[in-house]
């Protein structure tokens, strides 16, 4: 089993742009923390919701788009706990294979704006 270095780890809190620059050039085994808190309780909208609704719609389109990219192969998600309901949300990069098609090509414009 591969050991995956904490030192490259990149923390960018808060931009689904961000995310998907960092993807842009991302080789193999780069991390990037996207979130940190209680994911779950920060997306919520109901009266106890932690974030102001700006705040909890950039995150949710964060969210969306780390989601994406798993479902594409393009990374590996963790969670790493630091606390009681605190953790750490990480997207782990996979290496590409050489001549395979740029992930981010598949982000439709209209997606982005």
């Amino acid at each position: 089993m591969q050991n995956i270095s904490r030192t490259n780890t990149r923390r960018q809190l808060g931009h689904e742009l961000l995310f998907c620059a960092w993807l842009a050039n991302a080789t193999g085994g780069d991390r990037y923390e996207y979130h940190r808190g209680f994911l779950a309780k920060d997306l919520d909208n109901g009266p106890k919701r932690r974030l102001g609704d700006k705040e909890r719609k950039v995150l949710e389109r964060l969210a969306e788009r780390v989601r994406w990219a798993s479902e594409k192969g393009c990374v590996h998600l963790l969670q790493e706990r630091l606390g009681p309901d605190c953790y750490s949300y990480i997207a782990v990069a996979r290496p590409r294979a050489p001549g395979a098609r740029h992930p981010l090509a598949d982000i439709e414009l209209a997606e982005v704006a």
